[in-house]
């Protein structure tokens, strides 16, 4: 087997299945499948089809109908909860099955840099549209429209409190004595685009969060949404880094393309980009390829990414990259031919090792370093899971399973430890619980 070939499952995939061949010419094949028509999960159990907005905020009516006793009386067949559960389901499944693995990672990466989590309120019952409209269409579109989408979505709005937020001298804000938030502002600035090596101010952030006034979210049943509430909007000339905006909803959407196609975003994107593809200290010269590719094409991040896989640090090996809890789960299960039915244990094992589903611990979303993730606690927490996912697939063939997880980059030391294995679960675990297996 060609090192390159399982490198590419490994590195830039979810990792290997034993019934997906591996590609002979990697590169090509990951640049084909990056070409390719996305492919969305199956709807979520109990719909013929993904749901829209509008279907999305009409479970959340119907909730409020059911009045709070009920709702909670009810629990995880609450109909939020419920919608929930089946959405998360769904997108395990498709983690888990999926033959365009490095089309789905792409997903994951900019899932987690435009990150919504259910800690803060209603957030929770939107992330699976929130990734199917916002992240999903974009991932090898142009930067700028997954700027737009992401920011304007009311899960990020919702989030990071803009729903609250309100221009001074609105008329709203005048009658109601309330003011400004300036959480989606800094975020924007801070983690989504420029990042702080930009040199912005406090007063350029202060500046965009009144600019921003006005976004907010309407539940009303076909019009449910996003919503640009103009009595709440702050009038007059607003600056951010040195450039004019004015008034009104056409001038939020002007100042975003404009951050989003800005010199510091790209190169902040393209050290984002290297780092979570290749090394937690991106090499330079791959960081310069990225970010040129981003800055000819005013942010098409499918040449960005096609420039990535051009990049020969991208291919050098050993791997380094520490696999966090969830690209353990999904290649572990991927590695033992897991189903659409193994949805829960993948969940459930994500969680128990740190990293549950769209709960990051705050908008910089999960940590991409493994520095981060190490702690005296992992490996024993990995070889539990590990023990745990075994005995679920007690019957397959340890030395058969490293062939698949990871054919020529498996250790001698590894397979013989596999071999001498008292059992078929204990040969499973050790593999699972392996150095080489941590890496990516």
């Amino acid at each position: 087997m060609d090192t390159r070939s399982m490198h590419a499952a490994i590195r830039f995939g979810l990792g290997a299945r034993p019934d997906q061949p591996l590609a002979s010419d990697p590169r090509a094949a990951l640049l084909a499948e990056l070409r390719q028509p996305d492919i969305p999960p199956a709807p979520p159990e109990g719909w013929d089809h993904s749901p829209t907005l509008s279907e999305v905020m009409a479970v959340w009516a119907e909730e409020d109908r059911m009045g709070r006793e009920a709702v909670l009386a009810a629990g995880q067949n609450a109909p939020r909860a419920k919608l929930y559960r089946a959405e998360n389901l769904a997108q395990a499944a498709h983690c888990l099955t999926t033959p365009a693995g490095f089309r789905e990672r792409l997903v994951l990466f900019w899932a987690n840099h435009f990150t919504v989590s259910r800690r803060t309120g209603g957030v929770f019952l939107l992330t699976g549209e929130y990734l199917r409209s916002a992240i999903r269409p974009h991932v090898n579109g142009k930067l700028e429209d997954m700027v737009l989408a992401a920011e304007r979505h009311p899960a990020m709005l919702l989030y990071l409190n803009q729903t609250s937020s309100m221009g001074p001298n609105s008329p709203t804000g005048q009658r109601s004595g309330r003011g400004l938030n300036e959480n989606l502002a800094r975020e924007i600035l801070e983690l989504h685009t420029l990042s702080p090596a930009a040199g912005y101010t406090q007063r350029d952030v202060t500046q965009f969060a009144l600019l921003l006034t006005g976004l907010s979210l309407l539940r009303r049943g076909e019009q449910s949404g996003t919503v640009f509430a103009a009595s709440r909007h702050e009038p007059g000339e607003k600056r951010i880094l040195g450039q004019r905006f004015g008034e009104g909803e056409a001038e939020i959407e002007r100042a975003l393309r404009f951050l989003a196609n800005h010199e510091a975003t790209h190169r902040h994107l393209a050290e984002k980009l290297v780092r979570h593809f290749v090394a937690d200290d991106p090499p330079p010269a791959a960081v310069r390829r990225v970010f040129a590719a981003l800055r000819d094409s005013r942010g098409d991040l499918g040449l960005a990414t096609a420039a990535l896989l051009e990049a020969p640090e991208a291919w050098e090996t050993p791997l380094t990259k520490l696999r966090a809890p969830q690209d353990f789960t999904y290649a572990a299960l991927r590695a033992l031919g897991a189903e659409a039915r193994h949805a829960n244990l993948a969940i459930g094992t994500c969680a128990a090792l740190g990293q549950p589903y769209w709960t990051a611990p705050s908008p910089k979303g999960w940590p991409d370093r493994a520095e981060e993730w190490l702690s005296p606690e992992m490996p024993l927490q990995r070889m539990e899971r590990a023990h745990d996912i075994a005995g679920r697939f007690s019957r397959h063939d340890p030395a058969q399973l490293a062939e698949v997880a990871l054919g020529p980059l498996a250790r001698p030391q590894t397979l013989d430890a596999v071999r001498r294995a008292g059992s078929l679960r204990d040969g499973i675990t050790l593999l699972l619980a392996s150095p080489e297996f941590q890496r990516r």
